[in-house]
């Protein structure tokens, strides 16, 4: 498995559908994956630190997560069919001989508990294989184009497609 970072949000500027973009610590490997409206806003909200007064679904599930003696201990997406991605929240019991919890998700949703808990996201090399990737390596051209895109976003811009102004 390889271990990414939360590179940026953005929107994909064919459909203005939110992306959410993964790099490695080496910022050579990156993964684009599109995500739905309410879950960019989510991860967006996280990390501009906004707290709303009522807890969101994201703050809901790493609340009751905690509650129950649980702690995220990484997010994993572990595979893509037909171009939908796959991935699984890993929670440890507070007991460490009891078994670690998989539980199924969508990769929006793992990410923004991600973001919420601190902890690791990892691509497995297989989905990093498979998917439409960017690798810097390869292609330079392609990688700078792909990051001026994601450094130009900014989290209130998916205020407008929210209602939010």
């Amino acid at each position: 498995m390889i271990e990414m970072i939360l590179g940026g949000l953005g929107f994909d500027p064919k459909n203005m559908s939110p992306i959410v973009l993964l790099k490695d610590n080496e910022d050579r490997n990156f993964l684009p994956i599109w995500i739905g409206m309410f879950e960019a806003a989510a991860i967006a909200m996280e990390l501009q630190e906004f707290k709303p007064p009522r807890p969101m679904t994201h703050d809901l599930l790493t609340k009751l997560i905690n509650q129950l003696n649980g702690n995220v201990k990484k997010v994993i997406i572990n595979e893509i069919i037909e171009n939908t991605f796959y991935a699984i929240i890993e929670v440890e019991k507070e007991n460490k001989d009891e078994e670690t919890l998989k539980i199924d998700s969508r990769p929006s949703d793992a990410i923004a508990v991600a973001v919420r808990e601190k902890c690791p996201i990892y691509v497995s090399e297989s989905v990093m294989m498979k998917a439409k990737m960017v690798n810097a390596e390869k292609d330079e051209e392609e990688t700078e184009s792909f990051k001026k895109f994601i450094d130009n976003i900014n989290p209130d811009d998916f205020n407008k497609y929210l209602g939010k102004h």
